[in-house]
């Protein structure tokens, strides 16, 4: 039995986003939707993909998926990661902690904070609102 790994992604490995394959191609498979515990705080870089960060105060939770990984597939995602995305550790809403993809703090300095939408898939929602009203 081959054992694996869970990842928790907030961003665009997520299912049907543009680095999504990354996953599918290692032979990752979708677990579940889930939050964060209400401790991290998201910004978006460039408005081309986000980074999540563990803060002492002022988090909330965020929305992701949690991925069931092969061990050996783990490198290969994280070497396709943009730059200042990292795996570390993510506490999810229900205390479960996970493997996730999270920012390093110096990557989200000037970049626009997001965290009031809640995650990636809401803001990029409001985004694309945002331009069909204008």
């Amino acid at each position: 039995m081959m054992e694996f790994l869970k990842l928790a992604v907030n961003g665009t490995l997520m299912k049907g986003l543009e680095l999504n394959p990354n996953l599918v191609d290692v032979g990752a498979t979708f677990e579940r939707e889930a939050e964060t515990e209400p401790a991290y705080r998201l910004w978006t870089i460039g408005d081309r993909y986000p980074a999540m960060v563990r803060v002492k105060a002022g988090g909330r939770a965020i929305a992701l998926e949690v991925w069931q990984v092969p061990p050996a597939g783990l490198g290969q995602i994280l070497v396709q990661e943009p730059p200042g995305l990292a795996i570390g550790k993510v506490t999810l809403a229900d205390g479960e902690t996970v493997l996730g993809v999270i920012g390093e703090p110096l990557t989200v300095e000037g970049q626009i904070e997001i965290t009031q939408y809640g995650g990636w898939r809401a803001y990029r929602a409001a985004v694309e609102a945002a331009k069909k009203n204008t």
